[in-house]
């Protein structure tokens, strides 16, 4: 896919409405739990620095495609969970290792945030001076002042989810341990898997993606569909009503990823797929109908028959073979 696919699926799922969908099918099997309002915006990229060669330290930098932190009252308290979303227009053979490295740096980051902190504490504790305000301040232990990061810290969950916006089915390994050709089980038994949490609509049942309750549901439909004509009419009927009304950037996704044809002004706010469907399709049939009465000319049948057999008005045949008098 072209990196206008890849730009496009990600503006899309950047919609607070779209992301919380993802989240709230994967987590909560489609109920409404993450309200759209509890999200907020994080900078996705990420940046660790691991001790290089001789004790130098090697700066690396990674980039989420949407990352966003939930933040909700559970109990009492306010509970953290940061949310990440990878788009994928092609399968990635190596996606347990890429998600695991962001979720690795995403804590990695929350381990320095945490040292940071403590840190600038502890300087103005030292510049100010002991005062009786300080008395309650901790001083931290050997093993808490070495790691920055103290024994009643806690770190706030990472869960990715890659959204694969690809009509066939994903082939993929879906796990560290599926890139591995490990049989020894006295091996296996030390390692720890991590496993690729996927969406991927070829590969969903129709009452699955009917969980989605954003535009995400008509984009999973048209593309799992894409490339079968008949399933595809099928579908638009069974929905046409909420195709009738597709949200721009949907039908964006759908016409980048698709390559289906659909037209439409860009200044729309929503866009009927059921009825851009219908106009590609009569096109269609028009050409299929021009290059057979040109054949049918060129054998020498008459205009008259060649329209009967094409089933349009011998003017408007005359005119696609260019014969005077005739309207196209």
């Amino acid at each position: 896919m072209p990196l206008k696919a890849d730009t496009i699926t990600k503006d899309y799922v950047k919609d607070a409405g779209v992301f919380a969908d993802i989240f709230n099918y994967y987590i909560y099997g489609g109920r409404q739990v993450i309200l759209p309002e509890q999200l907020t915006e994080r900078d996705s990229t990420k940046i660790a620095l691991p001790y290089g060669a001789d004790g130098a330290v090697v700066p690396v930098q990674k980039f989420r495609d949407v990352q966003k932190l939930y933040a909700a009252m559970t109990d009492g308290k306010i509970e953290y969970v940061l949310y990440g979303a990878e788009n994928q227009a092609e399968i990635h053979y190596a996606m347990a290792v890429k998600n695991n490295l962001y979720d690795a740096l995403e804590y990695a980051g929350q381990v320095e945030e945490a040292a940071k902190s403590h840190r600038k504490e502890m300087k103005q504790k030292k510049e100010q001076g002991k005062t009786s305000a300080d008395e309650d301040r901790k001083t931290p232990s050997a093993g808490e002042f070495l790691s920055g990061f103290w024994k009643e810290d806690r770190l706030i969950p990472s869960i990715t989810v890659t959204i694969f916006f690809g009509p066939e089915e994903w082939d993929g390994p879906l796990s560290l341990l599926e890139m591995m050709d490990v049989s020894d089980p006295d091996v296996l038994a030390c390692m720890d898997n991590y496993h690729v949490r996927m969406i991927a609509p070829a590969q969903m049942s129709d009452e699955e993606i009917m969980k989605f309750q954003s535009s995400l549901r008509e984009v999973m439909l048209f593309i799992k569909y894409s490339k079968d004509s008949e399933n595809l009419s099928r579908i638009l009927e069974a929905n046409a009503k909420r195709f009738m009304e597709v949200e721009r950037r949907a039908a964006d996704v759908i016409e980048a990823i698709t390559n289906s044809g659909i037209k439409y002004d860009e200044s729309e706010e929503v866009v009927n797929v059921c009825q851009a469907i219908q106009e590609i399709r009569k096109e269609s049939e028009k050409k299929k109908a021009q290059e057979v009465a040109g054949n049918l000319y060129r054998m020498g049948l008459d205009i008259e028959k060649i329209a009967q057999a094409v089933g349009y008005a011998v003017e408007t045949v005359k005119g696609w073979i260019g014969i005077e008098g005739s309207t196209p």
